[in-house]
């Protein structure tokens, strides 16, 4: 995991003009004071994420990919990222303190936002091989009561009442991931093709109950958090992208499907002893979420569970395909990324595969 841990150099591809950061943040940024050096994060693959270093402190800058890359329609949402996490501050849900969003292009080349750096602990593998049975149950209790206070929140009161559309989540998710697997295809797919017809064809009612919606976090695993230092607690929810007002349970299930996905294919940990290593079980899991949000009977939950994970599936090899689309076209060249975009054919074969149990 050592390809996704701390930082390096920036990328050729997201260079950009160091001075004219500074002047700009030294302008817009109370208590900013240069010089400032910048590293690129490793980890991450669609806004590419910088540690900006201080004499006196460090930032983190979040940024669209650099002028030559071609962006796919309503990706890169930087803008959203900055207004959802601000306005989350005063919720229950730990994000990062927002300093300043840039939309003005001509500083930078790109959009982008300053946040804060907040010190802790990211952990890539779901299995937490380093820690003990207690803390790997004490972590992922505590993952399981942030995404419970998340799809908790009167998001209305939070001023993001206009964050997203009303009604029709499933259809309008199917048709957008469905256009941007269409945009970046590299090579055939034969599971892929089958679920663009086979998701629209087969809502669950379950899906169609306009009464439930939350805010999602559209990609809520275990290395967008980050974990306090020595306790298991999270400090920060990270990659705020793909966010929006939808179904609480597109969501949830998508966050348990590293359940599913075999070690090493998208981090996940099927297959893996999860009593004996302290990890509660998918079924474990999803209970106390459904204690925590107040949903109720557990089955009545996961009664159209292959649906929703034949659909997150889905989803997540459409994101892998157009991280191989930036592959092809030059702009995502690390091992990283050839191993994710190369996962979306084993994807999309493992969401046909919940897809006929449904």
């Amino acid at each position: 995991m050592d390809q996704y841990i701390g930082t390096r150099p920036v990328a050729e591809a997201h260079q950009f003009d160091l001075i004219a950061l500074e002047h700009w943040l030294s302008a817009h940024l109370p208590g900013f004071a240069g010089p400032v050096s910048v590293e690129q994060f490793k980890g991450g693959q669609s806004n590419p994420t910088f540690k900006l270093v201080t004499p006196s402190k460090a930032y983190v800058m979040r940024a669209k990919p650099g002028p030559v890359a071609k962006l796919l329609p309503s990706a890169h949402a930087i803008e959203r990222e900055f207004r959802v996490m601000q306005a989350l501050r005063q919720s229950a849900v730990p994000v990062a303190q927002m300093h300043v969003l840039c939309e003005d292009e001509s500083v930078i080349g790109r959009t982008f936002y300053v946040m804060e750096f907040v010190e802790g602990r990211v952990f890539w593998d779901p299995s937490l091989p380093s820690h003990s049975v207690a803390e790997r149950s004490a972590l992922y209790d505590d993952m399981n009561r942030v995404i419970a206070a998340l799809h908790s929140v009167d998001w209305a009161a939070a001023g993001l009442a206009s964050y997203g559309k009303p009604g029709s989540y499933f259809e309008r998710q199917i048709g957008r991931w469905s256009k941007q697997y269409l945009a970046s295809v590299t090579g055939p797919n034969p599971a892929m093709d089958k679920l663009l017809t086979w998701l629209p064809e087969h809502l669950p009612a379950s899906a169609k109950d306009e009464s439930r919606v939350a805010i999602v976090h559209g990609d809520y695993r275990l290395d967008n958090l980050i974990f306090h230092p020595t306790e298991p607690r999270v400090l920060a929810v990270l990659d705020w992208e793909l966010s929006t007002l939808g179904h609480p349970l597109a969501d949830f299930s998508y966050h348990c499907m590293a359940w599913h996905i075999p070690p090493g294919t998208f981090r996940g940990m099927a297959g893996l002893d999860f009593m004996a290593q302290g990890i509660p079980t998918e079924r474990a899991y999803v209970e106390r979420y459904a204690e925590r949000t107040g949903w109720g009977n557990v089955d009545s939950l996961m009664a159209d569970w292959n649906f929703y994970l034949a659909y997150n599936l889905f989803r997540i090899a459409a994101i892998a395909q157009g991280i191989a689309k930036r592959v092809e076209a030059g702009t995502a060249a690390s091992a990283q990324a050839r191993a994710t975009g190369a996962a979306a054919p084993a994807l999309a074969d493992l969401a046909w595969g919940f897809a006929q149990k449904f």
